[in-house]
């Protein structure tokens, strides 16, 4: 299972803005966006003029690294984007947000998206009663995802439940704290994605 494994601040300083792939450092005075706030590298800080297709190339690397997918991964959820009915842009962003590591880091029950992924390898959550361990398993209406009973008394778990007790669930998902599980209830819109992404761009380019 192919997964980035380098220094996830670089990735933002690149983006020149926050991705949020470090929990909850990533809210604090550590963050290296707060720090240093330019591109990484020796000559980070030269203002560059950027072609129309380094716009595009930003746009799609910016959002991979969101969901933190590679780009073969990436291209196949933009195939399956354009064979969908509606807008493309929207329905690749609907998809990338339906992975099961993304259900699990919305619903508060991981701090980073990197994090969920790992949470779900090591078999801490279930959909539908059945264990997977799949970070990109893609949820379906209806579906119903609960941290597993053995698993509930982690430690881990239960730092993390607290920490993130106030994170705001997205409207497509409706969750249930008593008995750690939610549910699908629909699937998400563009107007659910508070993400800062041009997917428009990334239509463009893969239009070339």
């Amino acid at each position: 299972m192919a997964r980035y494994t380098g220094a996830v601040c670089k990735l933002c300083r690149r983006e020149g803005q926050k991705l949020f792939l470090k929990g909850e450092r990533c809210y604090s005075e550590k963050c290296s966006i707060v720090r240093r706030a330019y591109a990484p590298g020796q000559h980070g800080q030269a203002r560059k003029k950027v072609s129309e297709f380094g716009i595009q190339l930003r746009a799609k690397q910016k959002a991979k690294r969101y969901y933190g997918v590679l780009e073969s991964q990436f291209a196949k959820y933009f195939d399956m984007a354009e064979r969908k009915a509606g807008v493309t842009g929207e329905n690749l962003l609907s998809t990338l947000e339906l992975r099961l590591d993304n259900g699990i880091y919305r619903l508060g029950f991981a701090n980073s998206r990197a994090e969920a992924r790992q949470l779900v390898v090591h078999r801490h959550f279930t959909v539908n009663g059945v264990r997977v361990n799949i970070p990109s398993f893609l949820l379906k209406v209806g579906d119903v995802i609960s941290i597993h009973e053995k698993s509930r008394e982690s430690p881990k778990i239960k730092s993390i439940l607290e920490i993130t007790e106030s994170r705001t669930v997205p409207t497509w998902m409706e969750i249930d704290r008593t008995k750690l599980e939610a549910t699908v209830s629909r699937i998400p819109n563009r107007d659910d994605i508070d993400l800062e992404i041009e997917e428009h761009l990334i239509v463009e380019l893969y239009s070339k």
